[in-house]
């Protein structure tokens, strides 16, 4: 188990610190490294919030999506420490809705290569849903949050009329959004699927031709329908 001498730990005590992961990095949601949460790429910002006891995980928040997690301390070697700050993008509805088919092309290209379900997973090849969502909004210079169900609530509601590709469709239960896509047109959609639905990865479905069973199942825990009009702007949590 690699910890933190006493020298890097009075460095990442220091506020107001930036890095840049020079690798991609697993964040969990426990210091002892238990449950994958999320996945910060190489070239993502992050902050350094707090250090275990026994100096083993160091707790961080990624810059782009405020998202809080643990990393294991063997990570410091690959952080950056870095003196320009992470700037958001800032962009018009009319620039978000030009780049909607670079989103898709990402969510083709993820698609075709090989790859399975990851929960918590948010870099290739190995996605959840809403971590292929965010992805692919990055690559066209969106920033979105991290979960569904934040993504639903950041979004511009539309109805199942007005959808347009590139928005993205929300499931789950009348109590809580757990699993998203984006549309592409004509009833089709392209999203990260776990076993539990009758897939392992990324693939196509669709809300109109529920002959396959995976549309179908989705289509029950159908729940609603957004549209991405502005780029997240980071808050700076430090929960």
């Amino acid at each position: 188990m690699v910890t933190l001498d006493a020298l890097q730990e009075e460095l990442y005590r220091q506020a107001n610190l930036e890095y840049v992961c020079d690798r991609a990095i697993n964040l969990y949601n426990t210091p002892t490294r238990q449950g994958l949460v999320t996945q910060a790429d190489k070239g993502q910002h992050l902050h350094v919030l707090d250090i275990e006891k026994d100096r083993s995980a160091i707790r961080i928040r990624i810059c782009k999506d405020d998202y809080l997690g643990w990393i294991d301390a063997a990570h410091t070697r690959d952080l950056i420490l870095i003196e320009t700050p992470y700037r958001a993008p800032v962009l018009t509805r009319l620039e978000i809705q030009q780049r909607s088919p670079q989103v898709i092309a990402f969510a083709r290209a993820a698609m075709s290569v090989d790859n399975k379900y990851l929960w918590g997973g948010a870099t290739a090849p190995n996605y959840d849903c809403s971590g292929l969502v965010q992805a692919a909004f990055l690559s066209a210079g969106i920033s979105l949050p991290r979960d569904s169900y934040q993504q639903k609530d950041f979004v511009e509601k539309v109805s199942q009329a007005e959808l347009q590709s590139g928005d993205l469709i929300f499931f789950g239960t009348p109590k809580r959004t757990s699993h998203v896509g984006i549309y592409l047109g004509d009833g089709q959609y392209i999203h990260s699927s776990g076993k539990d639905q009758g897939r392992n990865g990324i693939g196509l479905d669709s809300i109109t031709d529920l002959s396959d069973p995976i549309s179908a199942g989705y289509h029950q825990l159908l729940r609603c329908f957004g549209r991405v009009t502005s780029s997240y702007q980071p808050k700076g949590a430090t929960g």
